[in-house]
């Protein structure tokens, strides 16, 4: 089981190099990130977008393209085109997001002709490593899906499950995270929590998954909590997944623990044939490398 962001960079090496494609790579951080990624032996780059400027920006970094393969797009639509079809057709083991926009990309995902669409609902999973907590958590949906109903909350939890036991958790713990532990028709979040745990006891998520809810996110992450307040749970301050109900919340805790808690990061878009590396444009190097190792991992895990 990994508990540290670092120890996801070394699994990753553990495994066999993966072909990583960049769509619209000409983005400094990003190639800043694939440097590291191919020094650390995880990934070979397929790279996607202006070539002029990939090879620019290569060269300020310190990344070596002698051996890389760089293909010339037009713009970011193409880009993206090109990259997905290059993991669709097998050429690429997964795909990475560079400077274009998130929706431009995901079109690409979602084409039907060339595109890496499955029956499964796309969402976004980040992983953290807060220094309260005592292992890694993952937090779903922050980043896609606004206001998920009952349907896609199952999806999402399957996607964060898979995610989660591709670093080796067992069992997987979720918390489907509410403002209080009793189930209220005012609050449909509390229902589809107690639908989602039920949807567990019945086999759902699979043997080694326990869900809970509707639960706070103190009782979820803290056994003081659980203790003050009498609640009884294997989920209760040990939580691995923490499923939100709307995008808002979620958003919200994930930059909580990035800008208050200084939490070291990594995120991939899951449901897909292959794991999407999807961070912010506003994040660091090291995020975007530690979501490249992320993606090695569920990708090898597929």
């Amino acid at each position: 089981m990994i508990k540290h962001i670092n120890d996801m960079l070394e699994k990753a090496v553990e495994g066999k190099i993966m072909k990583l494609a960049v769509a619209a790579a000409e983005d400094t951080e990003v190639l800043e990130a694939v440097k590291q990624a191919v020094e650390a032996g995880v990934i070979e780059p397929v790279l996607f977008g202006n070539e002029e400027d990939i090879r620019r920006i290569a060269e300020s970094v310190g990344l070596n393209l002698e051996d890389v393969q760089v293909n010339h797009c037009d713009d970011f639509v193409a880009s993206a085109r090109a990259a997905v079809q290059s993991v669709s057709e097998g050429r690429s083991d997964f795909l990475m997001k560079g400077l274009l926009d998130t929706s431009v990309l995901l079109k690409a995902v979602l084409d039907k002709g060339i595109g890496l669409r499955t029956d499964r609902l796309l969402s976004h999973v980040m992983v953290y490593e807060p220094e309260a907590y005592h292992k890694l958590l993952l937090l779903t949906d922050g980043g896609m899906n606004i206001a998920p109903s009952l349907e896609e909350k199952k999806m999402i939890v399957h996607n964060a499950v898979q995610a989660a036991t591709a670093l080796g958790i067992s069992p997987v713990k979720v918390a489907c995270i509410t403002a209080k532990e009793k189930v209220s028709d005012k609050m449909e979040a509390t229902v589809d929590a107690a639908a989602l745990k039920a949807l567990q006891q019945e086999g759902e998520f699979g043997e080694n998954v326990v869900v809970e809810g509707p639960i706070a996110f103190d009782l979820a992450v803290s056994e003081e909590a659980c203790k003050i307040k009498k609640f009884n749970s294997p989920v209760g301050g040990d939580a691995d997944i923490l499923l939100v109900p709307t995008i808002e919340v979620g958003n919200g805790i994930g930059k909580a623990l990035t800008y208050m808690a200084k939490a070291p990061s990594a995120g991939v878009i899951m449901g897909a044939k292959t794991p999407i590396v999807l961070v912010s444009r506003a994040d660091s190097a090291d995020v975007k490398l530690n979501s490249i190792a992320l993606g090695s991992i569920i990708a090898s895990n597929a």
